[in-house]
């Protein structure tokens, strides 16, 4: 059994998804659970979690919806208002939804790279836990810092890190304080790790290689070992860079040398774990 612990799906319109630029014309669709199924069931992935791409609450009553009605989808990481003073009767409003799991916010985005530390977003990340919800972190390379002091602000709170922290990935040159602080942040052992969107971090735009993400796993895997480690597509983002299939045999290229249960936990356990799937 294997689990893709991200993805998205979508109805897609260029007001609700302004992040979808014109350049990324391969994500310009509506991308369904359909679409979904028929890409991830090849490749023996029987479960998945899907995660928001806009932040709404529309979207993630939209989202567990179809978590309802796809078993397919195990759990969703939604979005919440967390700064908003009334996030505790939002959070006890979705309570009774099985299917969330998570929430995130896109803190990527932000343009103060100390966002994460804010005393309201700080709040109403206190209350996650009261809620058994896990905190997804959403962040570039360069908010490693800021955001390991956040998570020593809540050490009893579960976190995911997505996509390693998106480092900024040159083909024969590490980033080299990306890897300092994933390390660091690594030592928190309240904090798990997708392998997820690394193709789409890059820079090089000619055919990617595994060789140019090996460093990448190889600094995780000893980071996070392999009970904190999963894996994620990232799918549809992923397209911008690599094909479903691609990313799915690379990622096996790389777990090969793993123990038969270092395996299972990397490609299924330990998301169960952590999301509670």
């Amino acid at each position: 059994m294997r689990i893709d612990s991200h993805h998205h799906l979508w109805n897609y319109s260029p007001q609700h998804y302004g992040w979808i630029s014109e350049s990324m014309s391969v994500l310009r669709r509506d991308f369904t659970p359909a679409d979904l199924q028929a890409t991830v069931e090849p490749h023996g992935v029987s479960g998945v979690v899907t995660v928001q791409a806009r932040q709404s609450l529309e979207e993630t009553h939209w989202l567990l919806a179809l978590a309802d009605a796809n078993p397919l989808i195990r759990g969703v990481v939604g979005w919440v208002p967390l700064m908003a003073p009334e996030i505790q009767d939002v959070l006890q409003s979705l309570s009774s939804a099985d299917r969330l799991k998570a929430v995130r916010h896109v803190v990527q985005d932000e343009p103060d790279d100390n966002f994460i530390l804010g005393e309201e977003f700080h709040r109403g990340v206190s209350l996650l836990k009261t809620f058994d919800l896990v905190y997804d972190i959403l962040i570039f390379a360069k908010q490693l810092r800021p955001t390991i002091q956040f998570v020593d602000r809540h050490p009893d709170q579960p976190f995911v890190l997505d996509h390693i922290a998106k480092p900024t990935i040159h083909p024969g040159r590490m980033d080299e304080a990306w890897e300092a602080a994933i390390r660091d942040l690594a030592r928190r052992p309240q904090v798990s790790c997708k392998f997820s969107g690394v193709v789409t971090e890059i820079v090089d735009q000619g055919e990617w290689s595994l060789e140019t993400i090996r460093p990448y796993w190889d600094v995780v895997l000893e980071a996070f070992g392999p009970s904190r480690l999963m894996f994620g597509s990232d799918w549809p983002v992923c397209l911008l860079r690599s094909q479903y299939a691609s990313w799915v045999q690379a990622v096996e290229q790389l777990t090969a040398p793993l123990s038969e249960t270092e395996q299972t936990a990397f490609w299924s356990g330990n998301a169960i774990q952590a999301y509670n799937l």
